[in-house]
């Protein structure tokens, strides 16, 4: 330290290196410049700028690190500050950008645009983490990273982001030499996804090959079958009501492989929202199917917690199908709260510490019974109900919630009888030629998640259809939503019997799928 003319200059012994990394704040990747400095005095190692409990826990990582791998750790007050200070830093990966600026800390290097992510064994060896993904797909949207060293364990999954190079590392070694000589060598390789490919208008759409579960195990139900097509095809929203046993939980589970194909940014989106919950994605362009049990908590199914806001089944269905069995003996302020995804495609999270909207673009699937003891509609067994728990059973299901769904099917009851008539492969044919017409017009989204401006534009309509359209408003006093369903589900069914505009045969079997009650 000196002292001139009344100033205190304080001596460094290195000057001052920075690093880029990231933090998630809520669901959007913001940067975060990581910088040190050395100072003499009495030797100790602090970390500034909101830094979570996991990275002040990484001082004694990095220090392990770097005292097994031969290198000195500095005896100076080490200040390490993560700026902006005014954001909520966490995550184990800023273990390697804090190692190296401390084993770095006598040399000088700028390299502007390149990040660095990574957790730090006590060995010294860089493992990844699944916060990864969503971070360095997020910072891509924003068009705020090129290059980046990460744990070579995580390409595998990183290079599916597109227009990013990466440099795998094993060790902290590695990554110190890279930093050293500027060698970075990227590993631009792409992996290809495994499922099929079709190209439309020089966009590439993917679908899973395989098929799990074959609607040819499905006997009967053939206007379930065709529903179910329909559905598949629009990605509309779908309720089956039936006798306990009929196939409802079948159909469900195998809608799943005839859904519609994924454009690549859809199977990134999806895969950030399993990186989220803590799984590893396959990338075999297979839509998520989730079933959350009638006994799910409201914080399990639309997520949050009491600190955070951690995701739920909702959004965990993104870009394919949630699926509730038993749907009215789901909590009334559950059925009610879905009404809001239903509308604006995303889950909306608010806690003191977190407001976090997930995508929750999905396809609701449901199942019920007609009743509590499931016999109304059976002609073999006696329903054991009064009309009055009929009546409460069935309320159970708002009026505003119902006009969100658009199909509704009564299924049949099984008979011996009963064969398979189609499979999964064929109604996946017709659900592709569906998915390309829709193409074809320019549309960018699927015809069940078409907005207002969007139907009128679409959704055109000859005058007899129209006609008949008109005259069941005025019949059944439809709601404006419910016009909307209807006018959507017959877009479907005509891009299905390959129809340019909307017919009355079109609006007629779109017609047939309205909400009926069984009692009054």
């Amino acid at each position: 330290m000196k002292i001139e003319d009344n100033k205190i200059e304080i001596e460094q012994t290195a000057t001052i290196n920075r690093l880029a990394c990231a933090t998630l704040d809520g669901l959007k990747a913001k940067v975060i410049e990581v910088e040190a400095t050395f100072t003499k005095g009495l030797p100790g190692f602090s970390v500034v700028g909101l830094a979570s409990s996991d990275i002040q826990e990484s001082r004694e990582r990095v220090k392990s690190a770097l005292l097994t791998n031969n290198f000195t750790f500095p005896p100076l007050k080490i200040t390490v500050n993560l700026s902006p200070s005014d954001i909520k830093k966490n995550g184990t990966h800023f273990d390697l950008p804090l190692a190296l600026l401390i084993a770095l800390n006598k040399s000088s290097f700028d390299y502007e645009g390149l990040f660095v992510f990574g957790e730090l064994g006590l060995d010294g060896k860089i493992k990844s983490s699944t916060m990864l993904f969503p971070l360095i797909l997020s910072l891509k949207e924003q068009g705020l990273i090129s290059k980046a060293i990460v744990p070579n364990d995580a390409i595998s999954h990183l290079s599916y982001i597109s227009g990013v190079d990466f440099v795998g590392v094993d060790t902290l070694s590695e990554a110190i030499v890279i930093i050293q000589t500027g060698e970075f060598n990227a590993q631009t390789q792409r992996f290809e996804y495994n499922a099929d490919k079709i190209t439309i208008d020089d966009i590439s759409y993917y679908s899973k090959s395989s098929i799990e579960s074959d609607f040819s195990d499905v006997k009967g139900q053939s206007v379930a079958k065709r529903a179910s097509v329909i559905a598949a095809s629009g990605m509309h929203n779908f309720l089956m009501e039936g006798s306990p046993g009929c196939g409802k939980s079948m159909i469900a589970k195998r809608l799943r492989d005839i859904l519609p194909p994924l454009e690549e940014l859809e199977m990134l989106s999806i895969a950030k929202h399993q990186f989220l919950d803590g799984q590893l994605p396959t990338f075999d362009a297979a839509r998520p199917l989730r079933s959350p049990h009638h006994t799910a908590t409201s914080a399990s199914v639309f997520g949050g917690g009491s600190s955070g806001a951690k995701i739920g089944e909702v959004a965990l269905a993104h870009k394919g199908i949630l699926f509730f069995d038993e749907l009215p003996h789901f909590a009334k302020p559950i059925l009610e709260a879905m009404r809001e995804p239903l509308q604006d495609r995303k889950v909306n999270i608010a806690r003191v510490n977190a407001k976090i909207a997930y995508d929750a673009d999905i396809m609701f699937v449901t199942a019920m019974n007609p009743c509590p003891c499931g016999n109304l509609l059976s002609k073999k067994n006696e329903c054991r109900c009064s009309e009055a728990e009929i009546v409460r059973y069935q309320n159970r299901l708002s009026d505003p919630f119902l006009d969100r769904i658009d199909l509704f099917v009564v299924m049949q009851e099984v008979e011996t009888s009963d064969k398979s008539d189609i499979s999964s492969i064929e109604m996946r044919k017709l659900t592709l030629k569906a998915f390309k017409a829709q193409k074809a017009r320019g549309q960018k989204r699927l015809n069940g998640k078409l907005k207002e401006e969007e139907i009128d534009l679409y959704c055109r309509i000859k005058d007899d259809a129209l006609t008949v359209l008109e005259s069941a408003m005025s019949r059944f006093a439809l709601s404006h939503r419910s016009i909307a369903s209807i006018k959507k589900v017959a877009r479907t069914i005509a891009d299905i019997n390959g129809n340019h505009d909307i017919l009355r045969v079109d609006i007629l079997e779109a017609l047939s799928y309205r909400k009926r009650k069984i009692i009054n």
